[in-house]
């Protein structure tokens, strides 16, 4: 990742802008994307006709250019982020063919001329249009970072007294240095920072609390993309801005998912969890026998947790420690070795058979199967509780906890020794709730099945 350009503007160079502008210059890449794409369509079925029938036509090919040309440029198949993410150009270029080339076979089919149409030539035209497609996607972008660098967009940081801030491939400046002030009284002042933003296609300004209202009136009389970073907001985490009649409010929660959202997770837990329970029964049984056999204690470990809404209730895990060293607290994470877990404990611990009874949590309605893993009272990073280390800990608990989750699939699991086990983890929990989606949790379970035994399980 390249460094931040840092650039001190004095008197001499207050008559131009900092950077040339990229707006033409990606209008002609876009241009030459459209044009590109045409050539492709039409090659790709001029190619497959001419092997097929020995000469060509192009009848399937003129009808469907105009709707992947029409859905292309109502899709981001032509944007600023195509021109820097080939695998993103890639997926939004097949997905306009996709789009296109099924309503095409709709119209038809209703218009009843399908019998016009060669199954063969519209199959290998559209699977060789999308090669080519992807191709051409991934030679672009390589040629236009050789050409631009790694930002096809001018980014301009303005530094004035806030946080500091890291921002790659952005041009940065010192408001004081360079006297750039934002006060609307002086026209002067307004000129010389127009000119400093003239062709940036983003400025960020990070500036003392007390000057936001000065900047936020000088960037919107600017006219360009501009936002403000001041010490106070890290205080809220506000994660976006609500405009209601006469007043307006930061936004730091969305609450948890809609109805839709809900009633699809719900049916696909207790389907799961039904299934498991069943499937796993005989486990189910030898486990509970072996535990009993073993030492005469109970079978269930019972201990209670945090919730959806930061709401107690009680998890239950098959016995894995001896019945008077059991850690209700969780202050103490098993170690390797752990003198306190039994030899039957020891095993289901390694293959997470320990956690089959948290299906009837699910069932309960406690617990989801997918979700951020509920975690002891009083576990720990060195001396300090798990909220103590991250105040965003709490954010977690915006849905139900689950038996597995992403942070799980990705070998974040074990002991919390470091603060980085911690912070790994919730990165990963977030990331799950901030891109829910119930196909995430299908491959998420379908992942967990790999990991079910992990070597940080002790």
């Amino acid at each position: 990742m390249n460094a931040p350009t840092k650039v001190f503007i004095g008197d001499k160079h207050v008559g131009g802008p900092l950077a040339r502008s990229l707006e033409q210059r990606r209008v002609r890449y876009y241009l030459a994307m459209v044009v590109l794409d045409v050539a492709i369509l039409l090659a790709a079925f001029a190619l497959v006709e001419m092997a097929y029938l020995g000469r060509v036509k192009l009848l399937e090919g003129q009808l469907l250019l105009p709707l992947y040309l029409t859905l292309a440029l109502y899709t981001p198949t032509y944007s600023i982020r195509s021109l820097q993410d080939w695998r993103f150009a890639g997926r939004t270029a097949l997905a306009a063919l996709a789009l296109s080339a099924a309503l095409l076979l709709f119209v038809m089919f209703y218009a009843k001329a399908t019998a016009e149409f060669s199954r063969v030539i519209f199959t290998g035209s559209l699977a060789l249009s999308a090669a080519l497609l992807g191709a051409s996607r991934y030679a672009l972008t390589r040629s236009i970072r050789r050409r631009w660098g790694p930002s096809v967009t001018n980014k301009l940081l303005v530094l004035a007294g806030g946080p500091t801030i890291d921002w790659p491939n952005a041009i940065v400046i010192d408001a004081a240095e360079s006297r750039i002030v934002p006060n609307p009284g002086d026209p002067r002042s307004l000129d010389r920072l127009g000119r400093c933003l003239l062709n940036m296609d983003r400025v960020v300004v990070s500036c003392l609390y007390e000057q936001r209202s000065q900047w936020s009136q000088a960037l919107r009389a600017a006219g360009v993309r501009g936002e403000i970073v001041t010490d106070r907001l890290d205080e809220l985490a506000p994660i976006g801005l609500s405009v209601e009649d006469g007043w307006r409010a930061l936004v730091v929660s969305t609450g948890p998912l809609g109805l839709r959202q809900r009633v699809m997770k719900r049916v696909f837990d207790i389907v799961v969890a039904t299934v498991a329970l069943v499937v796993t029964a005989p486990i189910f049984l030898a486990t509970a026998i072996a535990i009993k056999l073993e030492d005469g204690g109970p079978v269930l470990f019972v201990q209670r947790r945090l919730g959806r809404g930061n709401r107690f209730f009680d998890m239950l895990k098959f016995r894995s420690m001896q019945q008077t060293h059991s850690d209700f607290a969780g202050v103490r994470s098993a170690a390797r070795d752990d003198d306190r877990v039994t030899r039957v404990g020891r095993f289901i611990r390694r293959t997470s058979i320990d956690e089959l009874p948290q299906f009837i949590n699910v069932l309960r309605g406690e617990m989801s199967v997918v979700g951020p893993r509920p975690h002891a009272l009083g576990s720990q990073v060195g001396d300090k509780l798990f909220w103590e280390v991250d105040r965003q800990y709490w954010d977690r608990h915006t849905l139900k906890p689950g038996i597995t989750g992403l942070a799980q699939i990705r070998g974040h699991r074990g002991a919390t020794d470091e603060k980085r086990d911690l912070t790994d983890r919730l990165a990963a929990d977030l990331e799950y709730i901030a891109g829910w989606s119930l196909w995430g949790d299908a491959w998420i379970v379908v992942r967990t099945l790999g990991v079910v035994a992990h070597p940080r399980a002790f």
